[in-house]
């Protein structure tokens, strides 16, 4: 099981850490409310990973396969709704302390992993890479890989989002907070660009 959770852990590094819907949501959540404040959508939003990631790992991706329009509803939704959130940010003025605006909730957390389509694709690829890749039972490996990946992905985002709040606290003036604003508005525009070309 070690050297199971070491690979897996050193195949998720590159996906789980690199530019993605869930890591900016999360870094702009972060500079514009504040690292405690992003905590319930990553609750919701690791949650529903593990939901997924076990159903996924017990022959539920079935759907992609038979119905590949599934994915392609995913692809387009999830980068409508990443549109839709970048479009918030871009007409934000204000980073930590918006009286205004709330913070993003549990529901929005749940809502963003199921419109995520890298998500399914890499849980897919997981169970993939690592079918057999260790003695244990369907039902150990299954949870197992669920919770390794759920557990590396809140790492993630949570770092993101206390990156952004370090940005915050940083630079406060209105100035700089429109910067941050629309630079992780653009880059969730890239990203929601991105999802609709994979």
């Amino acid at each position: 099981m070690a050297q199971l959770t070491i690979a897996l852990i050193l195949f998720l590094a590159p996906l789980a850490y690199s530019p993605g819907p869930g890591n900016m949501f999360f870094a702009a959540n972060g500079a514009r409310f504040g690292f405690r404040a992003t905590v319930p959508a990553n609750l919701g939003y690791h949650v529903a990973t593990l939901a997924v990631t076990i159903a996924i790992g017990f022959g539920f991706d079935w759907i992609s396969r038979e119905a590949p329009m599934f994915l392609a509803v995913i692809r387009f939704s999830g980068a409508a709704y990443v549109l839709y959130l970048a479009w918030g940010l871009a007409r934000a003025g204000v980073l930590a302390g918006d009286t205004e605006a709330k913070p993003a909730s549990i529901a929005d957390g749940v809502i963003l992993l199921l419109l995520n389509p890298k998500a399914y694709l890499i849980i897919a690829l997981m169970f993939t890479q690592f079918a057999g890749a260790a003695d244990m039972d369907r039902t150990t490996f299954v949870i197992w890989i669920a919770l390794i990946f759920t557990i590396n992905n809140a790492v993630a985002f949570s770092l993101y989002a206390a990156l952004g709040d370090g940005m915050t606290a940083r630079w406060r003036s209105p100035e700089t907070a429109r910067i941050l604003n629309l630079s992780f508005a653009g880059i969730l525009a890239a990203v929601a660009i991105w999802m609709l070309l994979v």
